[in-house]
C-alpha cells in the first residue's frame, strides 16, 4: 500500500491492487471516511507522493505492465517494464506545474523598494483540495524517458526524487527532478532506500552498509554526509530476544498460513507446549530447534527455519581442479576431468582451456611446491587457492623426470561443472538411444537458472523430432507456465524461403513438434510439482519416474525476525479447477512407474531416462510430425482466352 500523508494531514495517498492485477493510486479523506481512485486501472501505478504545497500528487506508472501481472510466472522472466513520472494536478484551479514559461523579462516596480521578506515554508498553511470531476484530464507526464523506475521519494517544493534500476548495477540512481525548470539531475547512485526529512531538507538514504544524510537542494560529493555508524553498539538481552522470537514465530504461523485453521492444530496449546523449552535456550541454534518443532506441528511443506543471529566464522575456501582421482602407484592420478565452458565465468574448468596441458592418466605429484604422494590428504594443499594463481607438477608416469609445472586457478565449487557433466551424459545417451530422433532438456529448477537451461536446451535442438524433458530433483521457484506454453505450440502451417535450396520454415518458427515425455522424481518439488502436474493438465505426454515432494505452498512475505533469522509460513496454497487443494502433501505421481535403480547407476545406467526414451519412440508414429517439403510453384497468372 505504501501510505502517505497529504501536507495537511487530512489525506492519505495509497496504493491498491486491483482485480485485473493492475495497481491503483487511491486517496482516502480521514474527515468522510471516503476512499476515491485517482488513476484509470488501465496502467500499473505505484507510489503515490505529495508536493509540499498539496497541489499535486507525484506517481509512477506504466502502461507496458503486461505480462508482469503475473509475478509468480515465468512467463514475466526478460519481460521488459518501463515507467514514466506522473503529475495529478489535484484542484481545478491550481495551475500545470508544466505550464509553458513566458521568457519576456519581468518589470520592476520602482515603488517596490521594501525590504525583502523570507518566504514562508510552503507546508504552512496548507489545504488540500481534490477536484475528482475532471481529475482524469489533469494527469500529466514529466518530461522524462521511459525507464525502469522503481520508487519516488518526497522532495522539496516543486521536486520529486526518483530511482531508476539500471541492469548490472548495485542498488539504484537516485534523480532529482524540478517542476520549475522541467530538468532532471543525478542527485546519488547505489542507493538502496532513502527517506526526506518532516521540513524535506534533507534525505537520509543507505548506500551499501553506509547511511547518509544531506540536503535536498543539490547533489552531493562523493562520500559526504557520512554516518559514523562503525562503533555504534546494541546490547540485548538474549533470553528475553530468544522469548519474543519464539512468539513471534508462533503468531506468524498462526496469521500468515495460507489458511486460519493452522491446519487443525491446537495453536494456543502449542504455544504452551514448548515455552518452558525457551527458557532453557544457551545458543541461537537452540531456539531454531524449538522453533522448528512447531512449525512441524502445522504439517505443512515449505516452513523453513534458518538464519538468526550467530557468531561470525572465519572460513578459508578451499580450491578444487574439477577432477576425480584415484590412487596409482603410491600417487593421485587424475581419473576425470571435468571440462566446463570456459567463455561463461560460471562455468570454468581449471584443467582444461588454452595453454592448459593436463590430460586423464596423468599424476598430480606437487602443489605450490609441495611434493604430495597418496598418504597425504590431497585437499589439504589447495587450502586458500580458490580463484588464486598456483603451480602444480603433473606427469604421465610417477617421477618427476619429464614433469611440468603448470600455473592454474583453482575454483572454490565443482558443482556446476558436475552438473554439467550429468547433463551432457544424459543428451548423448538420449541421442544415442532414439537414434538421434529427441532432444534431452534439463530443468533443474523453475527460477532463472531452469528458465536459461530450458531456452539453452529447447530452442538449439529444435531439429529433433520430440523431447525428453528431465525434471528431476527440480528445486522449484516461479509457476513455470512459460515452459507449458512453449511446449503447447501446435504446427500452425509453413513458410518457404528460396533462400539455402528453398528450405522451410514452420510456424510458429521455434518449437519441437513430436512426442514429449517427462522424468520426475521424489525431489522434485514446489515449481517441480507444479510443471509435471501442468504437463499433465495439459496433455503433453506421459510422466515417467517416481512420485514428485509434495510441497506446493507459495512461500512469499513472512516477516524475519528481529536478529533477521526466519521462519516460513506459506502463504499460498494451490487448489485445481475443480475447487480441491491438490499436490501439498501428495505430490505429483507418474504415469510410469520406474524407480532409481543404484545397482544400473553404478553400472552407468538410468533406468528412468532408458524408459523415457522408449516411451517417446513409442509414440512417435502416432505423435510424431514429419515435416513437409515445399510444394508445386502455384499457377495463379491466367488471360481470358481469345
Amino acid at each position: 500500500m505504501k501510505p502517505v500523508w497529504s501536507p495537511d494531514s487530512k489525506w492519505i495517498a495509497y496504493v491498491q491492487l486491483q482485480n485485473n492485477q493492475f495497481k491503483a493510486v487511491k486517496v482516502y479523506n480521514l474527515e468522510t471516511g471516503v476512499s476515491k481512485q485517482l488513476t484509470d486501472g488501465l496502467s500499473d501505478a505505484i507510489d503515490p507522493q505529495w508536493d509540499e504545497t498539496g497541489k499535486y500528487l507525484y506517481f509512477l506508472a506504466s502502461t507496458d505492465f503486461g505480462l508482469a501481472t503475473g509475478w509468480l510466472d515465468m512467463s514475466n522472466y526478460n519481460y521488459p517494464v518501463t515507467r514514466a513520472l506522473y503529475i495529478a494536478v489535484l484542484s481545478k484551479d491550481a495551475a500545470s506545474p508544466l505550464e509553458p514559461k513566458s521568457d519576456d523579462e519581468p518589470v520592476k516596480n520602482p515603488a517596490d523598494t521594501g525590504s525583502k521578506q523570507t518566504k514562508p515554508s510552503a507546508a504552512s498553511g496548507v489545504q488540500v483540495k481534490i477536484d475528482f470531476d475532471g481529475l482524469d484530464q489533469r494527469i500529466i507526464a514529466a518530461n522524462i524517458p521511459l525507464r525502469n523506475y522503481t520508487g519516488l521519494v518526497a522532495g522539496p517544493d516543486g521536486t520529486v526524487f526518483y530511482m531508476e534500476a539500471i541492469p548490472n548495477q548495485p542498488g539504484v540512481v537516485l534523480n532529482r527532478y524540478s517542476t520549475k525548470d522541467q530538468k532532471t539531475i543525478e542527485f546519488a547512485r547505489a542507493v538502496n532506500s532513502a527517506v526526506t526529512s518532516a521540513d524535506r531538507k534533507n534525505l537520509l538514504y543507505r548506500s551499501g552498509a553506509g547511511w547518509y544524510i544531506v540536503g535536498t537542494s543539490a547533489a552531493p560529493r562523493p562520500g559526504e554526509g557520512r554516518l559514523a555508524t562503525d562503533a555504534m553498539k546494541v546490547y540485548v538481552d538474549p533470553g528475553k530476544e530468544a522469548e519474543q522470537i519464539y512468539k513471534e514465530g508462533w503468531r506468524l504461523q498462526r496469521d500468515f498460513l495460507y489458511v486460519d485453521n493452522v491446519h487443525g492444530a491446537p495453536w494456543d496449546k502449542i504455544y504452551e507446549w514448548y515455552k518452558p523449552w525457551v527458557k532453557h535456550v544457551k545458543h541461537r541454534s537452540d531456539l531454531n530447534y524449538i522453533i522448528d518443532i512447531i512449525s512441524g506441528e502445522v504439517a505443512v511443506g515449505h516452513s523453513y527455519v534458518s538464519g538468526g543471529d550467530f557468531p561470525d566464522l572465519l572460513t578459508v575456501p578451499g580450491g578444487l581442479l574439477g577432477a576425480d582421482y584415484q590412487v596409482d602407484n603410491g600417487y593421485f592420478k587424475i581419473k576425470k576431468i571435468y571440462t566446463g565452458e570456459n567463455w561463461n565465468p560460471e562455468l570454468r574448468s581449471p584443467l582444461s582451456g588454452p595453454g592448459i596441458h593436463v590430460k586423464v592418466g596423468d599424476y598430480l605429484l606437487e602443489v605450490n611446491g609441495q611434493k604430495l604422494d597418496a598418504s597425504m590428504n590431497l585437499y589439504s594443499l589447495f587450502e586458500g587457492t580458490a580463484n588464486r594463481q598456483i603451480k602444480i607438477r603433473v606427469n604421465s608416469k610417477p617421477t618427476w623426470e619429464g614433469s611440468q609445472l603448470i600455473t592454474v586457478v583453482p575454483i572454490a565449487n565443482e558443482a556446476a561443472l558436475r552438473s554439467r557433466d550429468w547433463v551432457e551424459g544424459n543428451r548423448r545417451k538420449v541421442d544415442a538411444l532414439s537414434g538421434g530422433k529427441l532432444a534431452y532438456v534439463y530443468v533443474p529448477n523453475t527460477g532463472d537458472p531452469g528458465y536459461t537451461s530450458f531456452n539453452r536446451y529447447y530452442f538449439s535442438q529444435q531439429d529433433k523430432q520430440g523431447a525428453i524433458i528431465d525434471e528431476r530433483n527440480n528445486g522449484g521457484g516461479s509457476a513455470a507456465d512459460y515452459m507449458i506454453d512453449v511446449m503447447s505450440r501446435k504446427l500452425q502451417g509453413y513458410f518457404n524461403n528460396r533462400v539455402e535450396g528453398h528450405r522451410v520454415s514452420t510456424t510458429p518458427m521455434a518449437g519441437i513438434w513430436g512426442p514429449k515425455v517427462m522424468i520426475i522424481n521424489e525431489n522434485a518439488g514446489s515449481g517441480g510439482d507444479l510443471l509435471p502436474y501442468m504437463f499433465r493438465k495439459m496433455k503433453l505426454g506421459p510422466l515417467v519416474g517416481t512420485r514428485t515432494w509434495g510441497g506446493l505452498v507459495g512461500t512469499w512475505d513472512t516477516p524475519p525476525f528481529i536478529d533477521g533469522g526466519r521462519m516460513v509460513a506459506p502463504r499460498g496454497g494451490f487448489f485445481d479447477t475443480d475447487g480441491k487443494w491438490a499436490v501439498e502433501a501428495e505430490g505429483v505421481a507418474p504415469d510410469i512407474e520406474v524407480f532409481h535403480d543404484p545397482k544400473a547407476i553404478i553400472e552407468g545406467r538410468d533406468p528412468q531416462l532408458e524408459k523415457a526414451v522408449q516411451e517417446a519412440l513409442r509414440l512417435m508414429p502416432t505423435q510424431g510430425i514429419e515435416l513437409k517439403k515445399e510444394p508445386a510453384p502455384p499457377i495463379r497468372s491466367f488471360r481470358p482466352k481469345n
